[in-house]
């Protein structure tokens, strides 16, 4: 069990750490894109941490509160997915249940019911992200009618976010979080090992953002793209040789108008269950 202040803190640090990142495709401190900036998401990220570590939310409050307090800074949609990521984090981080936090998460996970559904819901109406179509059940327009730990599982197949909460978030730890660690203990660097992390998503698993408004075809068009840049930092002694070959996938992907969202929300989720859990070294 963390204090919220510390959780907030954890948050906050993740959000910065992702944007400080060379994330090819993605808004980062080497180049805006997509008609964003990275002080969008600095401000995004300082309005909404306070939801993150405050007491007494359920998953659903926090979701809701984190995107009403963006919203009051931001006029477009910057940390939705990070938010449906991050809430069930900080709410296992926050609680006195026994084990560690992926023990934790998983009763959270479990115990998500339809009100949570409701909060995360109008969350994502009033994130507007972009590429939502309806859904053919659990359409987030209409009133929820199951938890939403069942409604995510329905996504589950078409969204890598709602996969997270079917899976007990297993990309985040066991690719985000293994990578970030490796990536730490090879090149003492977090934007490289942050990097490294991002890879490992975009580069294996489809970009559900990019899948939601191009295609399924051209999201694995894109992990293909990928592949061999993760090949090269896997082998590299020194991530800054590969520097030019990310920034040229960064300018193509940019051209195109793919920006591999929901990579980059996986990689804030990481760095931030990374802080959780290293943070609850030590007593509570």
């Amino acid at each position: 069990m963390l204090p919220g202040a510390a959780v907030a803190a954890a948050y906050h640090a993740a959000c910065l750490a992702e944007l400080a990142a060379l994330k090819p495709g993605n808004v980062h401190v080497f180049a805006a894109g997509h008609d964003m900036t990275t002080a969008l998401f600095v401000a995004s990220a300082s309005a909404s941490a306070p939801a993150m570590g405050e007491p007494g939310l359920t998953v659903g409050a926090r979701i809701l509160g984190a995107i009403q307090r963006t919203r009051q800074v931001v006029d477009c949609n910057t940390n939705l997915g990070i938010v449906l990521l991050c809430a069930p984090l900080a709410q296992a981080a926050l609680s006195a249940a026994p084990g560690g936090l992926r023990d934790r998460l998983h009763g959270i996970l479990t115990a998500l019911d339809v009100a949570d559904a409701e909060q995360a819901f109008a969350a994502i109406r009033l994130a507007q992200p972009g590429g939502l179509g309806a859904a053919p059940e659990n359409d987030v327009r209409q009133p929820a009618t199951v938890p939403l730990s069942v409604a995510m599982a329905g996504a589950a197949a078409r969204d890598r976010i709602a996969e997270q909460y079917a899976s007990g978030f297993a990309d985040v730890f066991e690719t985000g979080v293994a990578r970030l660690r490796s990536g730490l203990f090879r090149w003492t660097s977090e934007p490289w090992a942050t990097t490294f992390a991002y890879l490992g998503f975009l580069a294996h698993h489809p970009d559900s953002h990019i899948a939601r408004k191009f295609g399924l075809e051209r999201a694995q068009a894109v992990c293909a793209m990928a592949r061999p840049l993760d090949g090269l930092m896997q082998d590299a002694g020194d991530p800054e040789h590969v520097v030019p070959r990310l920034l040229a996938l960064d300018a193509e992907l940019k051209a195109a108008g793919l920006n591999p969202g929901t990579s980059a929300d996986l990689t804030v989720a990481s760095l931030f269950a990374l802080r959780l859990q290293d943070g609850e070294i030590g007593p509570c």
